[in-house]
Parts: C-alpha cells; sequence; structure tokens
C-alpha cells in the first residue's frame, strides 16, 4: 500500500513513517517546516519528502492519506483530498488499527518526560533481551532512531501525547493506541490551545485509563493530585506506585547522577549513570516498574540503566569552545526548564549558567504560563529570549516586561544573529550555555558555536 503523509516531519509523523515502511508500505510525505534529527532519519531510510502541501500532490494517487495534527482546513493538499473524497485517517488511528493490534503495548504519557522515559524503558526491554518495537518523540542514543518495528515481536513501547489527534478527531492521540501497560509519568496544565484547563486534560487522561484491561497495569507517581483526580474517577487495573511513598523509590542522587533503588522496601540495586535531575530519576522508577509488568526484574532493569546513553535534544552537549560548553534541550515548559536548569546546576556547582531560551511551543507562544518564567529560570545567570514580533512563531506576550523580574541577568531580542552576537560577547571560559526550544531555532548551535570560534578556532567535539 502506497500511504503519503501530510505533516511527516513531525516528531509522531515521522517516526509513523519509519514504522509503516518497515511494515513494507511505500511511504511519501509532505511537510511545511524540516529540521534534523527527523529529516535526516527519514532521508536515510529514503522516504521521499515534499516541501509544502500543493494540491498538486493529489498526482501521486496514493492508496491513502495519513493525516497529522498540524493539518486544519484551509490546506490546500487537505482542501483537495476532501473535494476528491479520497481517502484518508490519522496518523494515530492508523498506528492503533495496522500496527498496534495484538502487541503488547506499554504507553507513556505525562506533561514531561514522556520521550526519555519512552526511550528508558525501550532500551530496558532491548537490553533484557525482548527487542521491542517503539515510537518515540526523539532519536535515542542507543537505537540512533526514534521508531522501530518487527512484526514478529509482541512488545511495543510508545509515547503517548495528549495533544488531539487530527482537526476531524479531536480526542487525544493516545486513546488509539490501547496499552497494556501505562505509565502517566505527572501531568499539569498544558496546550492552552486546545485545552480550556486541567480538568479538560484529566478528562481525557480518563480516557486513556479506560481503555487499559484489568490484567493490564498503571504506572503512577505516588503523589500527584491531578492524576489522583484521575484515577478517583475509576480505574479496573492494578496500579504500581513510583516516588516518595511509592513501591518503587529512589534514593539521592551522588554528584555523578547515580542513585540507589529500592523496591517495596527492599534495596534492589544502584542505577550508575550521569543523567541530571530528580526528573530522571523519577523517569527511570516509572521506567522500571513498567518492564517489570513486562517480565524484567529489577535488577536486569538497573542494569540496563546504568548503560542508557539518553535522548537527542535532552541535555545534549553539542560542542564545547574555548572552554564553553554548548547545551541542547527540549524543554519548553516552565516546570521542564525549571527541572534542567536545577539538573545542571547540580552537576556545574558555581559555574555560570546562561540560558537561550526559544518560547515556542502553541501554550508559550499565547503566553499562559510566560508568568512563571522567572522563577523557572532563576538557577541561571543570564538568560537570553528570543521572541519573534510576527510571523508563524511570534509572540503574545513582551519578554521585557514577562522577565523584568530578573533584572539585568535576563534581555531578549527578535533578532537572532543579535542575540548569538550578544550571547557570544557574554560568555567566558567555563560558563555553560544552556539552549532550550522544542523546534531548530534556526540552528542557533551551530551558529553559537561558530560565534565563539572565531575565524581560527576549531571546537571541540562533544
Amino acid at each position: 500500500m502506497h500511504l503519503h503523509i501530510l505533516g511527516i516531519c513531525g516528531t509522531f509523523m515521522g517516526g509513523l513513517a519509519l514504522i509503516a515502511r518497515a511494515a513494507g508500505h511505500r511511504v511519501t510525505g509532505c511537510d511545511a517546516g524540516v529540521y534534523p534529527p527527523m529529516s535526516t532519519q527519514l532521508a536515510e531510510q529514503g522516504i521521499e519528502l515534499i516541501e509544502g502541501y500543493g494540491a498538486d500532490q493529489m498526482s501521486l494517487r496514493p492508496d491513502l492519506y495519513v493525516i497529522g495534527n498540524v493539518v486544519s482546513r484551509g490546506n490546500p493538499l487537505m482542501e483537495a483530498i476532501l473535494d476528491a473524497g479520497a481517502p484518508y485517517v490519522s496518523g494515530p488511528q492508523w498506528l492503533g488499527d495496522h500496527v498496534l493490534a495484538g502487541q503488547h503495548v506499554l504507553a507513556v504519557a505525562g506533561t514531561h518526560g514522556k520521550t526519555t522515559t519512552s526511550a528508558m524503558l525501550a532500551w530496558i526491554l532491548e537490553h533484557a533481551g525482548l527487542r521491542p518495537n517503539f515510537l518515540v518523540g526523539g532519536v535515542a542514543q542507543d537505537f540512533q532512531v526514534s521508531a522501530r518495528l518487527d512484526p514478529a515481536q509482541r512488545f511495543f513501547v510508545i509515547e503517548a501525547d495528549e495533544y488531539d489527534t487530527a482537526f476531524f478527531d479531536k480526542r487525544s492521540k493516545f486513546v488509539h493506541y490501547r496499552p497494556r501497560t501505562a505509565i502517566l509519568n505527572n501531568l499539569e496544565y498544558d496546550h492552552a490551545d486546545i485545552f480550556p484547563d486541567l480538568a479538560a486534560i484529566e478528562t481525557q487522561f480518563h480516557h486513556l485509563v479506560r481503555t487499559v484491561p484489568g490484567q493490564g497495569r498503571i504506572v503512577a507517581p505516588a503523589r500527584s493530585e491531578a492524576l489522583d483526580r484521575v484515577l478517583a474517577r475509576g480505574c479496573w487495573s492494578p496500579i504500581t506506585r513510583f516516588g516518595e511513598g511509592g513501591d518503587w523509590q529512589a534514593g539521592a542522587a551522588d554528584g555523578d547522577g547515580s542513585f540507589d533503588v529500592r523496591r517495596a522496601g527492599v534495596d534492589v540495586g544502584r542505577v550508575r549513570w550521569r543523567l541530571l535531575g530528580e526528573h530522571n530519576r523519577m523517569n527511570a522508577l516509572a521506567a522500571m516498574a513498567a518492564a517489570e509488568h513486562a517480565g524484567v526484574a529489577p535488577q536486569a532493569a538497573i542494569e540496563a540503566l546504568s548503560a542508557f546513553g539518553g535522548v537527542k535534544r535532552r541535555m545534549e552537549l553539542r560542542g564545547t569552545v574555548r572552554g564553553v560548553a554548548v547545551y541542547d534541550d527540549f524543554a519548553h515548559h516552565p516546570t521542564a526548564i525549571a527541572t534542567t536548569l536545577a539538573g545542571l546546576r547540580r552537576r556545574v556547582g558555581t559555574a555560570r549558567i546562561l540560558a537561550v531560551l526559544e518560547p515556542r511551543s502553541n501554550t508559550m507562544k499565547l503566553g499562559t504560563m510566560a508568568e512563571r518564567l522567572p522563577d523557572a529560570l532563576q538557577a541561571a545567570d543570564l538568560v537570553f529570549c528570543f521572541g519573534q514580533h510576527e510571523g508563524k512563531h511570534a509572540l503574545g506576550w513582551d519578554p521585557a516586561r514577562v522577565l523584568a523580574p530578573l533584572g539585568g541577568r535576563a534581555t531578549s531580542y527578535d533578532d537572532l544573529h543579535a542575540m548569538v552576537r550578544a550571547i557570544a560577547a557574554a560568555a567566558r571560559a567555563g560558563d555553560h550555555v544552556l539552549v532550550m526550544s522544542n523546534g531548530g531555532f534556526g540552528g542557533i548551535h551551530d551558529k553559537l558555536l561558530d560565534a565563539l570560534a572565531g575565524p581560527s578556532s576549531a571546537r571541540e567535539q562533544p
């Protein structure tokens, strides 16, 4: 079957493209914005990409159009599909109906940490010899791809997003996945463009809970008021709790990030790694608890996590120039920004941290959580905020006003090149520059490394 995927360069739809190709389908796709790592993955797999959504793509005559949630009415190709009465389906529904059916699905939901936790879980199962299929929202370093399918294997790890499915299906994506094991990692208000309040998101999470079978398993934090409300609406599956007071607990991290693990009050081993922050310890506990439901013993899970390589764009060191380290991180919600900065602060001690932020998600562009940014950025010594005044990614709020509580530590820019020059001028040996965005950010990482290097210096490799 020939599938033509609209919005193919999104993290989910790009992963779906890789899955569909592995299932034996011919896959083509189109998108308006293309940037690594997804574009690189697709090109390496020989999947043909078309820039834009021109109606002339109808001449491809695919058997089915698969529609991503970036597509809306008025899109010229979508309008042509509707006018022609051509067959179409959402990406999540196609995946649920044609790939996930018959698999033991392990779904990872939550406001934060879905990609990292999914990658951890997939790696634990891989390390245990279970060869899982997976689709996550980032490129796991241990796999070098974001998606994999071998129809002969029975486990499928999927990042379960609460964002809506498509313009014609406003349910959350994850209701199509029907997991046997479901991680509910955390829950906060997000996606202000589609959810009016936290209660609306809680309702979608309860739709997910309703799909987990009685012989399944729900993994949830021991302390979360929002998730407790979700589960109080009704739960028909056993619950495993993690975190303080839960079935799975993490000891304090040492200077390198390593920590002890307790299961049902018994010490079961020590995870030896260099990942930062309490959030990653909680992600690890959730992954281990879910892996146990798939038959992986705690000690084996700990051994796997001690060899876990992380995920691209999650505190990824992009290079060091003249003693200045530049990191790339996906953090864009105030809670994720705060926890990422806290983890880096724990590692670097009193060294200066320069936080570089692009508020690019729909929630952040709308300004729903803008007032939380000064507190979220407290651990940074200097803050550089990029906010376009017009265009697709324009902000609906004034960064200078919002970040005023940070005083002279914070500056805002609407010219990327000017901001790069300012960061390079401010940075000095021993500094750590943390770039945070959920998009390509105009290639700022390479631009900054080049600016720091100058015409005659070379970068040190990560």
